[in-house]
């Protein structure tokens, strides 16, 4: 059991791992995989399990007029993952602003970087190193 939500454990295909990111689509998949990996993490990914499906609606008919039967839903969920470490200690958070990953040109991982919001680690002095003049 997780002490916080930063902080989840569970095992992945038998194996003890930090999870460190849930309801991941592939793509994103491949991109942790990837620098997780070139961190040297033994990454782990299986198959989230399916959410819980809503209830089916009854639709009544109204007095005089026949039922139409409702075609069931197409299956819109998109494929998951979890992506998880070997190592249970692993803390994403810590690890990001911790400044412990490194990118494969040897940059910091930044939040950015890690949210995919940048496609380049701007590794930045941290505030409390800068000189406040």
């Amino acid at each position: 059991m997780a002490i916080n939500k930063n902080h989840e454990f569970e095992e992945l295909d038998g194996v003890k791992c930090g999870i460190v990111e849930k309801n991941v689509l592939p793509g994103r998949v491949q991109f942790l995989k990837q620098l997780l990996e070139y961190n040297k993490f033994t990454v782990m990914v299986v198959p989230s399990p399916p959410p819980k499906a809503a209830p089916v609606a009854v639709v009544k008919p109204v007095e005089g007029e026949e039922a139409l039967p409702v075609p069931p839903a197409p299956d819109t969920v998109p494929e998951t993952f979890t992506v998880g470490v070997t190592d249970y200690t692993f803390n994403t958070i810590n690890a990001i602003f911790g400044r412990l990953l490194h990118t494969t040109d040897g940059h910091v991982v930044t939040l950015a970087y890690w949210q995919q919001k940048e496609s380049v680690s701007h590794d930045e002095i941290p505030y409390f190193e800068k000189n406040s003049g």
